[in-house]
């Protein structure tokens, strides 16, 4: 049975990389640790890493992203929560038995390697999950 293994990073949609970034980096005193152009999401995304996790600020770089749309709709703010899972396939799979709604059925795969998958807001409560296998 897969299993989830951590929380891996908060997802914060932003209007304004660098005054968002004087929030967390320079008055929190989150160290950045990248900032990467996303150009299958167009999106820009700044890394600040903290204690086993990250707050992603996730900036789009295009007025036709999905990132753009929701913050036209939405404004800044908390975007998505993203879970660790050992066996991303085995998740989706045990997630469409259960009849829950799914943005992928099937795992995508990021330039970095890494696997992952969406779950719709709809299935759990409101917040969009993010599924990644490392």
């Amino acid at each position: 049975m897969p299993k989830i293994k951590a929380i891996h990073h908060v997802a914060v949609v932003v209007d304004d990389m660098e005054k968002s970034l004087a929030f967390w980096r320079d008055a929190l005193g989150i160290e950045l640790h990248e900032l990467r152009d996303v150009p299958a999401e167009k999106s820009q995304v700044a890394f600040l890493p903290i204690q086993g996790a990250e707050i992603e600020l996730v900036l789009p770089t295009s007025a036709d992203s999905g990132i753009a749309k929701y913050l036209a709709k939405r404004g800044p703010g908390m975007h998505h929560i993203c879970l660790e899972v050992d066996d991303i396939a085995g998740m989706l799979a045990q997630l469409k038995q259960k009849n829950i709604r799914l943005i992928n059925e099937e795992p995508r795969l990021a330039a970095d390697g890494k696997q992952y998958a969406f779950i719709h807001p709809e299935a759990t409560g409101g917040t969009l999950v993010e599924l990644y296998q490392i």
